[in-house]
């Protein structure tokens, strides 16, 4: 993996952007990072990419929002959950089977659950706007 530091919301509006337009169906991304740390804005340049018209917002309460777009966008928000049986009463592996994109913000609440061909991506706060985002291998090219 390797880390970038975006230095405003609109930088990591636009590299989810350009992750999302090279995303295709059965894409499962791993989501992980503090509360406020960005992730729902960085799924928001990802809905852009893959033309999403609708606005994207944090499932926080529903827990699952799903948007019409190139491909059918799951955005699937675990923070309120607090146990693993409760991830598994939601039926949220049921996605990873889908066609389209799955997206999970607080990916670590399910750990045993997560498919191995899951792309991990990890955003941390580096200060005030900033945000730095580690990112694996196959995103890389797109931060040169």
């Amino acid at each position: 993996m390797k880390s970038i530091v975006l230095k405003s919301p609109q930088e990591t509006l636009n590299l989810g952007e350009k992750i999302g337009f090279i995303l295709k169906p059965n894409d499962i991304l791993l989501l992980t990072g503090e509360l406020g740390a960005g992730k729902t804005t960085f799924v928001q340049g990802i809905a852009k990419g893959l033309n999403v018209k609708d606005f994207v917002t944090s499932p926080s309460y529903s827990l699952i929002n799903e948007y019409e777009g190139t491909y059918h966008l799951f955005h699937i928000d675990l923070y309120r959950l607090e146990t693993l049986s409760q991830i598994e009463e939601l039926g949220i592996t049921e996605y990873f089977l889908k066609d389209g994109v799955t997206i999970i913000e607080w990916a670590e609440k399910m750990e045993n659950l997560l498919p191995k061909n899951g792309i991990r991506i990890k955003i941390e706060y580096a200060g005030e706007n900033k945000r730095k985002i580690w990112l694996p291998l196959e995103f890389q090219a797109l931060i040169k």
